[in-house]
């Protein structure tokens, strides 16, 4: 398998992976501000928009690999 084969699957691996975190991240939120824990919660709502914004260049880096 050549280089850019890998490198796609790389990318499309790792967002699917981020966004099954996305998904445990958004119920442990719930968690935090059902026991009351809202300052918690809120530095998890933050990190998750980091991954986000994570996410958004790794799906970039996907589309120009794909248009190479």
């Amino acid at each position: 398998m050549d280089f850019f084969k890998k490198a796609k699957i790389r990318l499309e691996r790792w967002l699917e992976h981020n966004d099954h975190h996305m998904e445990e991240y958004e119920s442990f939120v719930r968690e935090l501000e059902e026991a009351g824990k809202e300052q918690s919660a809120q530095y998890m709502r933050e990190m998750m928009e980091l991954v986000t914004k994570g996410n958004d260049c790794l799906r970039r880096a996907l589309e120009v690999l794909e248009d190479a």
